[in-house]
Formats: C-alpha cells, sequence, structure tokens
C-alpha cells in the first residue's frame, strides 16, 4: 500500500495527513525571503552607514583621546599616556565636590519633576473644556532649546532686574533683592527650579500617554468596590504603569546627569564651581584645550550612568520578581 494518498483536488498527503511540499515551491520561498532580506538591507544600509560615521566613528576616536596627551595648546605632543588623565581627574579635589553637586543636581531635580508631572498627567487624563489646549501649552517647553531655557531663566533671576526679585518684593518676602546667580547657596537652587520646569513636560507627556492604556473598566469596577481615589491611585493605577514609571525614571535619570546646558547659559558653572556639574566641568576643560582630560571625565560620565543603569534595573527585576 502506497504511502502517499490525495485529496479530491489531486495534492499528494503524507501518511501523517501533511500536505506535501515541492522542492520547487521551498526553493521559490528562500529565494523570496533572500531577495526581500536583501532589499530590506538595502533600505537601512544608508542610515546605518550615516549612523556610523557620524555617531559610532566620532565616540571611538574620542574616547582614544582619553589615553593621550592630547591638547590644543601643544599638538606636536600626543604620546600616549595610559591612564594618566583619569589619575588627574581623580586626583583634583573639585572632582569630588563637581561629583556631588551632579548628584544633588540630578535627585533634586527628578523628584519634583516626577511629582508635579505625574499630577499633570493625571489631570489631563480627565476629559474637560479645552483639554487639547491645555496639553499643548504644558507640552510646549519640551519644544524648546534647553540652553534657551537657561537664557530665560538667567534674566528672570537677575539680582537686580529680574522679574523673580521683583515679584518676591511685591509680595513683601524679601527686603532687599537676593543675588541668586551670585551666591553659592542659591544659585543651585536657581538652576534647580529651571530644570524642573523643563523636566516637568517630559514625565507629563510620557505618564499621561501610559496612563491612556489603563482601561476605563479597571477603574468602574474599583469605583463598584467602593475604591476611593487614594486608594486606586496606589492599588490600580501606579502598579498598571508601573514598568512605564521605571524606565521613564531612568531615562530621566541620565539625561538630567548629561544635560549641562540650563546650568552652562545661567551660570557657567560657577559661583566657585558649586553649581558645575561634571558635564559643564567637561565643557570647561574642552575650552581650555585638554580634549584628553576632557575625553577622560566623558568616559567616567559614561560608566557612571552604565553601573546605575545596571543596579536600577536589577533592582527593578527583584522587585517584579517578589511581587510575582
Amino acid at each position: 500500500m502506497s504511502r502517499h494518498t490525495t485529496t479530491a483536488t489531486g495534492r499528494p498527503f503524507t501518511r501523517a495527513g501533511a500536505p506535501s511540499v515541492s522542492p520547487q515551491k521551498t526553493t521559490r520561498r528562500r529565494s523570496f525571503s533572500t531577495r526581500r532580506g536583501l532589499v530590506i538591507a538595502a533600505f537601512m544600509l544608508p542610515a546605518a552607514v550615516f549612523v556610523a560615521v557620524f555617531t559610532y566613528y566620532p565616540m571611538l576616536a574620542g574616547s582614544q583621546m582619553a589615553f593621550r596627551n592630547w591638547n590644543l595648546n601643544n599638538l606636536t605632543n600626543t604620546d600616549w599616556v595610559g591612564l594618566g588623565n583619569f589619575q588627574k581627574i581623580f586626583a583634583d579635589p573639585n572632582f569630588y565636590v563637581i561629583l556631588g553637586n551632579s548628584v544633588v543636581w540630578v535627585v533634586a531635580s527628578i523628584i519634583p519633576q516626577f511629582i508635579i508631572g505625574f499630577a499633570l498627567a493625571l489631570w489631563l487624563r480627565r476629559k474637560f473644556v479645552f483639554r487639547g489646549l491645555y496639553q499643548a501649552l504644558i507640552f510646549f517647553p519640551w519644544a524648546i532649546s534647553g540652553f534657551l531655557i537657561g537664557i530665560l531663566f538667567r534674566w528672570m533671576f537677575n539680582g537686580e532686574f529680574g522679574v523673580i526679585n521683583d515679584l518676591l518684593s511685591k509680595a513683601g518676602l524679601i527686603d532687599a533683592p537676593i543675588p541668586w546667580l551670585a551666591e553659592p547657596g542659591t544659585a543651585m537652587t536657581a538652576v534647580i527650579i529651571a530644570n524642573t520646569w523643563y523636566g516637568v513636560t517630559f514625565f507629563a507627556i510620557m505618564i499621561l500617554a501610559a496612563l491612556q492604556s489603563v482601561p476605563d473598566d479597571v477603574y468602574e469596577a474599583a469605583a463598584l468596590d467602593g475604591s476611593g481615589k487614594i486608594r486606586t491611585l496606589f492599588s490600580i493605577t501606579i502598579p498598571y504603569i508601573s514598568t512605564t514609571l521605571a524606565l521613564t525614571v531612568l531615562l530621566r535619570v541620565i539625561w538630567i546627569f548629561n544635560f549641562p546646558d540650563i546650568i552652562w547659559a545661567m551660570t557657567g558653572g560657577g559661583p566657585a564651581n558649586q553649581t558645575h556639574i561634571i558635564t559643564t566641568w567637561m565643557i570647561a576643560i574642552t575650552q581650555r584645550g585638554d580634549y584628553g582630560q576632557a575625553s577622560a571625565l566623558g568616559l567616567i560620565v559614561v560608566a557612571i550612568l552604565l553601573v546605575f543603569s545596571a543596579f536600577y534595573l536589577m533592582a527593578i527585576r527583584e522587585k517584579k520578581g517578589a511581587r510575582s
């Protein structure tokens, strides 16, 4: 008895009942897949070349400067110095002050950004008149250059004719103008306020997008069970969008740590290095022409952020595992 049978249409079947595939059809499908892959690769090639030439090559070229005596004031001597640039950085007492400033800059900026952005996202999720207009107004700052925002707030915090001192004086909160950007104690506060205003929009956008994915049925069921707003927030909303919240905080920490625009426009790192963070200090070193030390500082920033990201993601994974 033959192993193959045929159907009414004449197509052969194997003993298991599965239709047999002719070698010609298999070859055609493989050749089509190969051709399609080549077409996709051809379309991706220009973008890949562009990224490689203008992103990865400068990054690698800049990284090797960190191990050389690369100074614009003496380009005749670019010898290999190994870890010499790193030793100079770690031996500089300003590095530890600036590293502490960077931590304060990130923590003091991200906490109010997250809280205010979360509150705005919850408010914008509700349906009310002119909601689209309010969304556009709230999201508008994110479209503005950070350096431009720094210049704007530098005028606002000007000790002589700034609008901040004028408002505080009219409200009777101060008797004399405060030199916000000239005093070490107030300069960091001023740049953090500016960065908070700028970064609230990012959290509002990301959290609002996540809130749109929460089904209304879940809130209706919670309301029927007598759940209040606070309990609903902590028992339903936050757990439902916890992954988005965690990744948003991680991205924002990385961006704030690498964000010198506002500080550089407002104070330039002064007074007395009190508002310098690592990236603004790197700009200052570059302006002195010491590209080797600046590149070494850039690699230190990359290492810090990689270690932080690794521990942060591990902590999130362990927390999810404990919940499950």
